[in-house]
């Protein structure tokens, strides 16, 4: 059945979730080993935004609502500017830990994304190792649901960055051989249009390990669905997150598959058109749940079929 109580929230409970992301002119997941071009698989044109981009979103979602809110235990960990050495050497300055086992508990305690995410702390002095935690929280790839065709878009910069450049566009024309050069070009990589599907999942077993609380939870759905709204860029302006759909089992260790959980969120296209709006898509929610399941829609907000 579909739920609107609180029981994504509890974290004694395995949870499998669906999410919907839409890019409109913009580069959802660039590929820094291609020119920053956005991801797609090579074999079906699909458009791709891997788990990690994700994540960081997430972190830095966080880390902003922490600065207004300071909630205890909400540092990142894997924070940019800031070694990882450093980090989980704090467990034993600041922490007062005498061993691996005591540090990893501390930086448990006051790192939410090693709570949630996991971290490997063996790094840097050996006396310093915080240990590997395994988190409770994975997200996989997310995968537009057609293809997908990545461009490039020319841009022109009036302003140059040399200031003999500058100098030379000053000269008269008599003198300056380069007149023409007092702009420079570029380019911007963008999907003109793509939707996308991921999932992720929550352990139970792992959250008990690693301390994870309600609120922890609470601040975990409420970044997810904040995450594109303060990330804007000139090539991120039209991302969006659609979907948040939440499978949540009755116990610890799960009711069903994750994967036949996931194939219930079906997102199909409506006619043969190229798609270039959420119009152009229908969702299908399940009206029937395996038994021990509740679904929580967080965030709907593609037409139902």
């Amino acid at each position: 059945m579909t739920t609107t109580d609180s029981v994504h929230l509890d974290p004694a409970r395995k949870h499998d979730f669906v999410f919907l992301i839409e890019a409109v002119d913009s580069n959802p997941n660039g590929d820094p080993d291609n020119g920053g071009i956005p991801r797609t698989d090579p074999v079906t044109g699909q458009g791709l935004i891997t788990d990690v981009a994700i994540k960081r979103k997430i972190r830095d979602t966080v880390a902003m609502i922490n600065e207004f809110e300071e909630t205890p235990g909400n540092h990142i960990y894997v924070e940019s500017g800031v070694a990882l050495n450093a980090q989980h050497e704090r467990a034993y300055t600041e922490g007062s830990a005498t061993d691996a086992r005591t540090a990893q508990a501390w930086m448990c305690e006051n790192f939410f994304d090693v709570r949630m995410f996991g971290a490997v702390m063996t790094t840097g002095k050996k006396d310093k190792w915080a240990g590997r935690v395994q988190g409770p929280v994975q997200i996989g790839f997310a995968r537009s649901i057609d293809p997908v065709t990545p461009f490039d878009i020319g841009i022109t910069r009036v302003t140059p960055t040399r200031q003999e450049d500058v100098d030379a566009w000053n000269k008269p024309d008599s003198e300056n051989k380069n007149k023409g050069k007092e702009t420079e070009m570029g380019s911007k990589h963008i999907v003109p249009y793509g939707l996308y599907k991921g999932t992720g999942h929550f352990s139970a077993p792992l959250a008990k390990k690693t301390g994870v609380t309600s609120r922890d939870l609470a601040t975990f759905w409420r970044a997810f669905t904040l995450m594109f709204e303060h990330d804007r860029a000139a090539a991120r302006a039209g991302l969006a997150l659609r979907g948040l759909h939440v499978f949540t089992h009755d116990d610890a260790f799960g009711r069903a598959p994750a994967h036949e959980l996931a194939d219930l969120i079906g997102v199909t296209r409506r006619g043969d058109a190229t798609a270039r709006s959420l119009d152009d898509y229908q969702l299908t929610v399940p009206t029937e749940l395996p038994s021990g399941v509740t679904l929580t829609t967080l965030l709907p907000q593609i037409r139902p079929a």
